[in-house]
């Protein structure tokens, strides 16, 4: 059957094209797409081409279909999966295959396999690994943010503290903690925060930074502080360019102790360096942003490893379980993903969005793959809707608007009815 996609033919080489899907066999699964999130790992994937260490070396004969974060409907099952899937169920996925020992992961290393196109064919190992799951919930935009979520889920997990004298780790942030989320002001340090105020283990004090004002107006807007310290969770937002010597600043907020874990979410090493400085005795450092310079490297006060036992690991990616708490917390509507989502757009929009991420302000860019639409702001829809005299965006506007100018499943639901492309 033939679909369309946005496919990766080598480094900055990107291409919205038809092609021609082969019949599945009893292993795999026919899918359609609905919605997939733009990455930044996508990006980096998107410039360095066959460098990438998940993309294939023949790409160019081969090319990838672009995105990982996506959600849709089942079409047809092949006979050795008609036990569990059936066609008509929604679906989405864990992208972290990790199959094999292999790094390959749909959105860079497959032909047939991932979520910038309006239908792929899923392989078998994706659920020999268990790692395609039914999703029940009402809109697919949850289902696609699932994902990101559940990389900074994974990192929470992740993280570990020791007590002296005892070999032994125990995992997760510390409960009552003191939490900083360094450059944290942007969609995944959103989805961090999200889940750090609603989880079951709680830190006590949480810090984001960030130098973008804007960005830090627009999280304390979302997250108020006074609401949470009805909670008893102190939650600061901190414009470290404001300041002369930002850590100094961040340690006087921890009372001088500093902080037991510390999320980096930017490979910059000023802040890699500022994140160690911060940490406080037995603080765990997750470098949470991966670099595209693998020889990015910075400044670590290894005395504090020595004397203080602070410590330092990272992540990438969540796990399947990650992924289902980050489904069964947002169906319980205790994190709300649509914060990291400030951007909508149609399959057309996704090549030139991709190669231009970093350029491009706000958070996450939703992509609904059946349509084709510009990428817009959501503070964008109305006057847009003005300008062009559509009356679909003023509409669509409006119930942003109502939603504390947030994507919501009405607004979703609106577009998919009333905004029509190629549905190929």
């Amino acid at each position: 059957m033939k679909a369309k996609g946005v496919r990766l033919h080598g480094a900055n080489d990107l291409r919205l094209e038809e092609f021609e899907l082969p019949e599945i066999t009893d292993d795999e699964i026919l899918v359609r797409v609905v919605s997939d999130s733009i990455c930044m790992s996508t990006y980096k994937c998107a410039i360095l081409g066959e460098k990438h260490k998940r993309v294939h070396d023949d790409v160019a004969k081969h090319p990838a279909i672009m995105g990982h974060e996506f959600a849709g409907d089942i079409v047809k099952v092949g006979k050795n999966h008609q036990d569990t899937f059936s066609p008509g169920m929604k679906f989405t996925l864990q992208p972290a295959l990790n199959y094999k020992g292999t790094m390959w992961s749909p959105g860079y290393s497959y032909e047939f396999f991932g979520g910038d196109a309006t239908y792929c064919i899923i392989p078998a190992e994706v659920m020999e690994l268990g790692c395609l799951l039914e999703y029940k919930g009402r809109a697919y935009y949850e289902a696609s943010l699932a994902e990101p979520m559940s990389c900074s889920i994974g990192a929470f997990n992740a993280a570990y503290h020791t007590k002296m004298g005892v070999y032994t780790h125990e995992m997760g942030i510390r409960e009552n903690g003191k939490l900083a989320i360094m450059a944290g002001a942007g969609p995944m340090g959103l989805g961090a925060l999200t889940y750090a105020l609603h989880r079951d283990v709680r830190p006590s004090m949480i810090v984001v930074t960030d130098l973008d004002q804007t960005r830090l107006d627009r999280a304390a807007q979302l997250f108020p502080p006074e609401e949470y310290a009805k909670e008893g969770i102190e939650v600061h937002f901190v414009n470290t360019g404001a300041f002369d010597d930002p850590v100094a600043r961040l340690l006087e907020i921890s009372g001088g102790t500093g902080y037991d874990d510390v999320l980096c979410y930017a490979p910059v090493a000023s802040v890699v360096t500022q994140s160690s400085a911060i940490l406080g005795r037995d603080g765990c450092l997750n470098f949470f942003a991966g670099p595209t310079d693998n020889q990015f490297s910075a400044s670590m006060n290894f005395y504090d490893v020595h004397y203080n036992s602070t410590h330092v690991m990272g992540t990438t990616g969540g796990n399947t379980a990650d992924m289902i708490e980050s489904l069964k917390l947002t169906a319980a509507k205790r994190i709300n993903p649509a914060v990291m989502v400030t951007h909508i757009g149609g399959l057309d929009a996704v090549a030139d969005t991709t190669l231009n991420l970093p350029k491009i302000p706000g958070g996450k860019k939703l992509i609904y793959t059946h349509l084709m639409m510009p990428l817009t702001a959501l503070t964008d829809l109305r006057a847009k809707g003005e300008e062009n005299g559509d009356s679909r965006l003023t509409a669509l506007a409006d119930i942003v608007d109502a939603h504390q100018g947030l994507w919501c499943p009405e607004a979703e639901e609106y577009l998919l009815a009333e905004f029509t492309g190629s549905d190929n």
